[in-house]
């Protein structure tokens, strides 16, 4: 049980990992077109698209990312940690 939960709990930080810093890249991105002096109010309006996709997109993976810390909690505790053997 313990190989399965350590390779999903891995697998999920990693996951979470990369989502957090495309949310970063993305609302990065979205202040500089939107604060851009490009005369181009579609630049702009793109850049507001970007922020408000990048914050709704923070707000669930917050949101998910609790949502598995919690499950993998619970599993830990009914299921209990993993028992190591050491032989030597």
């Amino acid at each position: 049980m313990g190989d399965i939960t350590t390779f999903i709990s891995t697998l999920t930080s990693k996951v979470v990992a990369v989502a957090w810093g495309l949310f970063l890249l993305t609302w990065s991105i979205g202040w500089l077109l939107k604060g851009s002096p490009i005369p181009f109010i579609r630049v702009k309006r793109v850049g507001q698209d970007l922020v408000e996709d990048a914050v709704w997109a923070a707000f669930w993976l917050a949101l998910g990312s609790s949502i598995f810390a919690l499950i993998s909690y619970i599993v830990n505790m009914v299921a209990g940690a993993p028992a190591i053997n050491v032989t030597g």
